[in-house]
């Protein structure tokens, strides 16, 4: 690593802690039912919560003409209101303040001229996606204000994986300037890591799918998908093509999410054992290892996560692991990447 690099990787991991800390937010917001408690976007003047209670009953007000509450919500005092508003107001803020830091900086570090024409262009690159996400998350919002109480489960995933994408980008950029150096061992063992980087990301999509469609408080059961006497979608299936059972069914989504994990699993399991096959290097060595620690960690999170049926606890909890399995992955990629 160069020493001119250092403040630049500093800058770049500080952005993976908060898009981190945000995902978690995001997590708890979307567990606690609180992601259209702000029925407006004001992107400086909502920095600031409401300060009294004539403030606070102009947004309970202006939140009562939307249908969360018209269909859902009726029963809310202005207290359970203020509870639900917070989560959404803190995900915000942490939205802006990561753009913050991302802008400032990259600007100073551009005056100072420390950064290489390479690093500027992937850092133009983090300022998109960053700014593509918060368009996400204001479209997301929108379609849980017209005529349903929720959001669409294709643009929560949309807005879920772009900042899981940006994450691993903003890690792979950093990683770039620590270890400039890579060693290319195995050029098909490096297309299989790239495969099952891949099968991942569909994984976290199919995780976003469920927790869109709240597909976790059904099948409570595992290893198999007992039937719930509460939920039937039998009227579902008999009117649309089977297809869509598998993306917007909760029980096809659910099977798809079970299904994925063990898969997710194999693409790992087949990467460890690979990877002790040939000479590696102490950092590919780690990568793989701490890949298969993880990847059992978050399979018993699932697990946990569905027969519990999705504690917000153990729901952010499971969300937080597929974060670390996600940079696992990354990190191995990079390794054995030329």
């Amino acid at each position: 690593m160069k020493k001119d690099n250092k403040k630049v990787i500093y800058w770049l991991l500080t952005g993976c802690v908060l898009i981190f800390i945000m995902v978690i937010v995001g997590g708890i917001t979307r567990l606690t039912h609180s992601g259209l408690s702000i029925s407006n976007y004001k992107l400086i003047s909502g920095t600031i919560p409401p300060m009294n209670e004539v403030e606070w009953n102009e947004a309970f007000d202006l939140y009562k003409q939307y249908p969360e509450y018209q269909k859902l919500n009726t029963h809310f005092t202005l207290e359970e209101f203020k509870d639900i508003y917070f989560w959404e107001w803190i995900h915000r803020v942490i939205g802006r303040f990561i753009g913050l830091v991302f802008i400032i900086p990259f600007i100073y570090f551009l005056i100072r001229k420390q950064l290489s024409k390479s690093t500027i262009k992937k850092s133009i690159i983090l300022l998109i996606l960053g700014g593509f996400q918060g368009f996400l998350g204001w479209y997301m919002v929108k379609s849980g204000l017209v005529d349903r109480p929720d959001v669409s489960h294709y643009r929560l995933a949309a807005h879920l994986t772009t900042a899981f994408l940006t994450f691993a980008y903003t890690f792979w950029v950093a990683l770039d300037l620590m270890f400039p150096n890579k060693k290319v061992i195995d050029k098909k063992l490096r297309n299989f890591i790239r495969l099952g980087l891949v099968v991942l990301i569909v994984q976290i999509i199919y995780g976003a799918f469920v927790a869109g469609l709240d597909a976790g408080w059904i099948h409570n059961h595992w290893p198999l998908m007992s039937e719930n006497k509460w939920i039937h979608e039998t009227v579902y299936l008999e009117q649309n093509p089977t297809y869509l059972n598998f993306i917007e069914g909760k029980s096809g989504v659910q099977f798809v999410h079970r299904t994925l994990a063990y898969i997710v699993v194999i693409f790992i399991l087949a990467i460890w054992y690979k990877a002790t096959r040939v000479s590696i290097t102490p950092y590919q060595k780690k990568g793989v290892n701490v890949l298969l620690a993880m990847v059992g960690v978050q399979f018993l999170l699932g697990v946990l996560t569905l027969v519990y049926a999705v504690p917000v606890w153990l729901g952010v909890v499971h969300q937080v692991g597929a974060f670390i399995l996600l940079s696992a992955m990354t990190f191995t990629l990079h390794r054995f990447s030329k």
